[in-house]
């Protein structure tokens, strides 16, 4: 897909104009991290002070598609940085992976096995100090596609004070019976949550979208559970269930979300 045409499908709805009138940096960056060091990616946004965004990208990981949406992102008025969540495993090498070949899912979750719990808030620290560089103390946000809405969710908990919008879409494994499940951590931050459901997980799972809205009501916390009529993926116009329409509708409510939450 032509990068016109996918920033067309992730800013249908929302203010184009904006993003091509605003000045974004983006370079290549290393992070030195508790476990090593991560190979990541940097958009700064010209608008002085602004808000510091994590972007988590899904078990793909960090490839055209999430360089795009950091600096939409960016265009947006925010600070954004795209990690390579599996960085402990190897580098990003940029490629579309085809996910449903049995051989290239196996990697990418012995990937994620090597991205541990500990792991992704570890690493939320070393980015947030990262970060701080540009903009200290600053109240930050977090974004998840796929499993990195776990990592959205992670994020949080790893940094109370610092992470105050939590965005997750499609998220994998964000609520399991697992006591180790990323939504029982909600108890331990200070986050609003946008979290968006796709109608095949909802599918089989039903109970998530209650366990998730409970565990935050329970907090005191604010937070919006929507499932869309689309299928997990649907952000991904490289993928065999991509939703333009979804995708766009789930950028435009992330966007505003983030505004609302971290301006």
């Amino acid at each position: 897909m032509t990068r016109i045409l996918l920033i067309a499908t992730l800013l249908a709805g929302t203010a184009a104009p904006t993003l091509a009138a605003t000045r974004v940096v983006e370079r290549d960056v290393s992070i030195t991290t508790a476990d090593g060091t991560a190979d990541a990616v940097l958009f700064s946004a010209a608008r002085k002070g602004a808000p510091a965004v994590i972007l988590w990208p899904d078990l793909g990981g960090l490839r055209p598609l999430y360089r795009e949406m950091g600096r939409a992102l960016a265009g947006e008025g925010f600070t954004v940085l795209v990690p390579n969540p599996f960085y402990r495993s190897a580098k990003a090498t940029g490629e579309q992976l085809d996910l449903s070949d049995p051989a290239v899912r196996a990697r990418r979750m012995e990937y994620r096995a090597a991205a541990t719990d500990d792991g992704i808030a570890r690493d939320t620290l070393a980015y947030l100090a990262f970060l701080d560089r540009a903009r200290p103390g600053a109240r930050a946000g977090t974004v998840g596609y796929d499993v990195g809405g776990s990592y959205a969710f992670r994020a949080a908990a790893a940094a109370p004070a610092r992470i105050a919008a939590v965005v997750s879409i499609y998220g994998l494994g964000v609520a399991t019976p697992r006591p180790n499940s990323p939504h029982l951590l909600v108890p331990k931050t200070k986050a609003a949550y946008l979290v968006v459901q796709a109608r095949d997980d909802d599918g089989r799972e039903p109970e998530d979208k209650a366990d998730i809205a409970r565990v935050v009501q329970a907090a005191g916390l604010s937070g919006d559970v929507t499932v869309y009529p689309a299928d997990h993926g649907f952000a991904d116009p490289a993928g065999v269930r991509s939703d333009p329409a979804a995708a766009a509708r789930a950028w435009a409510a992330a966007v505003s979300f983030l505004k609302a939450r971290l301006n």
